[in-house]
C-alpha cells in the first residue's frame, strides 16, 4: 500500500498528459494560435490584466509540469501579451512550478528511496549526491542557463537525486530568466509586426531575429563556461 502511495503523483500527472492529448488541446500550441487570435488575447488582456497573467501562468505552469511539447510558443504569446520583462519573469516564476511539480512526483515515486538507498550503501551515488548537495545552487543554474540541456531531464534527474528544494528553486527561477526573456521580447516584436502583416509567413519573421537567438546561444554555450570559472574562483577564495 505504501510503495503504491508513491506512485499517486505519477499516476495523476499520467491522467493529466492523457488528457491533455485525448483532447487535442497540445494542437494549440502554435504560433497560428497567435496568429488566428492574438488580437482576441491582447483585447482580454487590456480588460482583464491581472486576470490574464494568472491565467497565462497557470496554463504555463500546468503545460511545463504535463511535459506537453510546445511550451515555448506560450512563452512566444506572454512576450506578444505583457512584453518581455513582465512576460519573462512571470513565465520563469511559472516554469519554476511545473518543474517543481515534477521534481516532485519524481522524488516521490523514486527519488526518497533511492537517496535512503544511497545513504545505506555509501558507495558511489551517496557520493555523487554529497557533491551535488554542496554545490545545488551552481549545478543547477549553470544547467539552466545552458539551454541545450533538456528542461525536464534537469527536473527528473533533481527529484531522483532528491537535491535540496531550496537552491534548486532559485537557481531554477534565476537560470530561466534570460531565455524567457529574449524569447518574450521576440513575442513583443511579433505584436508589432502582426500589425502590419495580419498574415505573416512565421519562418521568415523568425529569420529577422538572429540577435536574441545570437543571445540564446551565448547563453548555451558560453554563460556555463563562465559560471564554472566564478565557481572555481569562489572556492579559492574560501580556502
Amino acid at each position: 500500500m505504501h510503495r503504491l502511495k508513491r506512485f499517486l503523483p505519477l499516476i495523476a500527472l499520467g491522467c493529466v498528459i492523457v488528457l491533455i492529448f485525448a483532447m487535442g488541446w497540445n494542437r494549440y500550441l502554435s504560433l497560428d494560435t497567435l496568429r488566428d487570435h492574438g488580437q482576441t488575447f491582447r483585447e482580454f488582456t487590456a480588460q482583464n490584466y491581472v486576470l490574464s497573467l494568472l491565467i497565462l501562468m497557470l496554463l504555463f505552469a500546468t503545460l511545463t509540469a504535463s511535459v506537453v511539447p510546445g511550451v515555448f510558443f506560450v512563452t512566444i504569446t506572454a512576450g506578444y501579451l505583457f512584453g518581455p520583462w513582465v512576460g519573462g519573469v512571470s513565465t520563469s516564476i511559472a516554469a519554476t512550478a511545473g518543474a517543481l511539480v515534477v521534481y516532485a512526483v519524481t522524488r516521490s515515486a523514486w527519488g526518497d528511496a533511492l537517496r535512503k538507498k544511497a545513504e545505506r550503501d555509501k558507495g558511489l551515488m551517496q557520493k555523487v549526491c554529497t557533491a551535488i548537495d554542496k554545490d545545488t545552487f551552481w549545478y543547477v543554474l549553470a544547467s539552466r542557463l545552458a539551454v541545450v540541456v533538456p528542461f525536464h531531464m534537469i527536473n527528473v534527474a533533481a527529484g531522483i537525486m532528491a537535491v535540496r528544494l531550496g537552491p534548486y528553486t532559485i537557481a531554477t527561477v534565476i537560470g530561466l530568466l534570460p531565455a524567457h526573456i529574449i524569447y518574450c521580447w521576440i513575442g513583443a516584436r511579433l505584436n508589432t509586426l502582426l500589425v502590419n502583416d495580419p498574415d505573416p509567413d512565421f519562418q521568415a519573421l523568425f529569420n529577422q531575429f538572429w540577435a536574441p537567438m545570437a543571445g540564446v546561444f551565448v547563453l548555451a554555450v558560453v554563460l556555463p563556461f563562465a559560471m564554472k570559472a566564478a565557481q572555481a574562483a569562489l572556492k579559492r577564495g574560501r580556502a
